[in-house]
């Protein structure tokens, strides 16, 4: 892996006041970034709309998604969506897609959240076969579909990445993806754990994890001020701990403890006990923080690791912080 191409993205955020959606992707291109990756979350633009948009008013720059929800978008409307994006950056859109989580899926979209793996696999293989041109005859667990066909195929294959974080997630993506989304839930040393289960799901369709683009996105907050990044995080830290699958990964971290007890914070409805469970360590183990040349020598041992593609994702929540964490990772400030 140690010779691959070795890539930076920038991860927008489109929410108001942070300069971080569609003139700060148009800015980031001009900085050298290689890729921008648009999330799906907390109510922002639709990354795949604004995947076409960028596609326009951009020439080199990847548009990536990461990550699209399987479970909100049926692969025929996916389908189509791709196409209009691929349309207008031929050879430059990724898909990323994902199982997301219960409180996105059902408490935000109403939908039922079951069999998470097997409705990602679903998706990839029927999504493959319309993009492909195919008139769909799909029967599977998770989806059906009969007789839709694209009236316009993408001009070009669509590279299709999974965000996974569990071990039988890694697999799958090993096995059928074309790269895998990592995020900061893989600490540094936890990556030989994620390369290890891809190269075997990969080795099950005869091939390897080096096969596989591998990326990751890390939350990176460039500051001079450690304890304010260290309270920042750790409110993030405790909002994770509410979630079902952060709270699985949180106990193969060896957080079991931590998570109980924030378990228990919330069905007290008490925050302090909450903020309270989390540690120093954990905070400090699974977010990266500090002055630009301590995040810059995170992200190069991330690349020596064996990561092909780090998406920087700034933190702080003013615009100043974003562009501060932005800069660090231009072109004319890091090289890869």
């Amino acid at each position: 892996m140690a010779d691959r191409q070795r890539r930076m993205g920038l991860m927008l955020w489109p929410v108001p006041g942070l300069d971080a959606g569609f003139e700060r992707g148009q800015w980031a291109e001009a900085a050298g970034y290689d890729d921008l990756w648009l999330c799906d979350a907390e109510g922002m633009e639709d990354p795949i709309a604004l995947a076409a948009a960028l596609g326009v008013v951009t020439t080199r720059a990847r548009l990536c998604t990461g990550v699209v929800p399987v479970f909100n978008r049926p692969p025929p409307v996916l389908a189509t969506g791709v196409v209009a994006a691929e349309a207008r950056a031929p050879g430059r859109f990724v898909l990323g897609l994902g199982a997301s989580t219960p409180n996105m899926v059902e408490r935000w979209y109403g939908l039922a959240y079951a069999r998470p793996l097997q409705r990602v696999r679903e998706t990839v293989v029927l999504l493959r076969a319309i993009l492909a041109g195919e008139k769909t005859a799909f029967d599977g667990r998770t989806l059906h579909s009969h007789g839709f066909r694209l009236q316009a195929r993408p001009a070009t294959p669509i590279p299709i990445h999974l965000g996974a974080i569990g071990g039988r997630m890694l697999e799958l993506a090993g096995e059928l993806a074309d790269g895998v989304v990592l995020n900061d839930f893989t600490p540094p040393d936890r990556l030989d754990y994620a390369f290890a289960r891809l190269d075997a799901g990969a080795r099950r369709a005869g091939r390897r994890a080096e096969d596989l683009e591998i990326v990751k996105r890390r939350a990176l907050y460039v500051t001079d001020d450690e304890a304010a990044a260290m309270a920042y995080f750790r409110q993030h830290l405790a909002f994770y701990a509410s979630a079902e699958q952060y709270q699985n990964v949180l106990r193969e971290l060896g957080y079991g403890a931590a998570v109980d007890e924030a378990v228990a914070g919330y069905a007290a409805r008490d925050r302090v006990r909450i903020t309270a469970a989390i540690s120093d360590d954990m905070v400090r183990r699974i977010f990266t923080f500090g002055d630009e040349a301590w995040c810059r020598q995170q992200v190069a041992a991330d690349y020596a690791a064996g990561v092909d593609t780090i998406v920087v994702s700034p933190q702080g929540g003013t615009a100043e912080a974003f562009a501060r964490g932005a800069a660090a990772f231009a072109r004319d400030a890091f090289a890869p």
